[in-house]
């Protein structure tokens, strides 16, 4: 116990910061171990919510656009490339939104595979010191666990090809009808590809150009699916992700 004596003669210790308190016991250590996991599922599950609003704007805004360009045949087909390029930056918003919430998510997963899957049924009794470890390391230097281009592969895995499948076929639809004037503004299908390329023609762009790099978008879109699909380990394609 410290004497008022000896707090006057040693007035510096008063700023010395107190030692930080670890847990000494399995009981402490289970109570710490526990609340933190809570509130990596918390932050976890809290980013989660984000992907979901970025999704449900990508199909309202998506909705929003097909009602405008197909509901009448004088409609211009750009508003269905806009359209693409709306669901794009939606696409790279929760791109950016999916490596924070793979980097909570593989923190939650890191505890449970290793520690809270081996109460239940401790089939394999390892050293924990690797596991704790890294996730010692990462909370230490949190990084992202993937890049932007592997998020981008798995978002549009999930949902967002679906959304630009559906824009391209409603694109093609549009761009390969043509609005007969002289029998009250019936459509009818083109017959030739002149037609296809007048039609697809913004402004001075021609409509060569833009069938072109409308299909160079979407190759390098099933490109990048294609060299980012997990084959093996625990988010490989088929088992239980986001």
């Amino acid at each position: 116990m410290i004497t008022e004596k000896e707090i006057t003669l040693h007035p510096e210790s008063q700023d010395r910061p107190a030692p930080p308190i670890f847990p000494i016991s399995s009981a402490e250590f289970v109570n710490s171990l526990s609340h933190y996991y809570r509130g990596e599922l918390s932050r976890m599950m809290s980013w989660r919510d984000r992907l979901d609003r970025t999704t449900n704007w990508a199909i309202g805004a998506v909705a929003a656009m097909l009602s405008i360009s197909l509901s009448s045949p004088n409609a211009h087909h750009g508003v269905l490339l806009f359209a693409m390029l709306l669901v794009f930056l939606l696409l790279g918003i929760e791109s950016r939104r999916y490596r924070f919430f793979h980097a909570y998510r593989s923190r939650v997963r890191l505890v449970e595979r290793n520690y809270y899957a081996r109460i239940f049924a401790p089939r394999d009794l390892i050293n924990p010191t690797h596991w704790m470890r890294q996730l010692s390391d990462d909370l230490r230097l949190p990084r992202f666990s993937m890049s932007l281009s592997q998020a981008m592969a798995r978002r549009l895995r999930r949902n967002y090809f679906w959304i630009f499948l559906i824009l391209l076929l409603a694109w093609v639809l549009k761009t390969t009808t043509t609005v007969l004037q002289p029998r009250g503004g019936e459509t009818a299908f083109i017959h030739s590809t002149g037609e296809w390329f007048q039609n697809a023609s913004i402004g001075y762009l021609p409509g060569w150009l833009v069938l072109v790099s409308i299909l160079a978008s979407y190759v390098w879109m099933i490109y990048i699916m294609y060299a980012h699909r997990e084959s093996t380990g625990e988010l490989a394609y088929g088992d239980v992700h986001v």
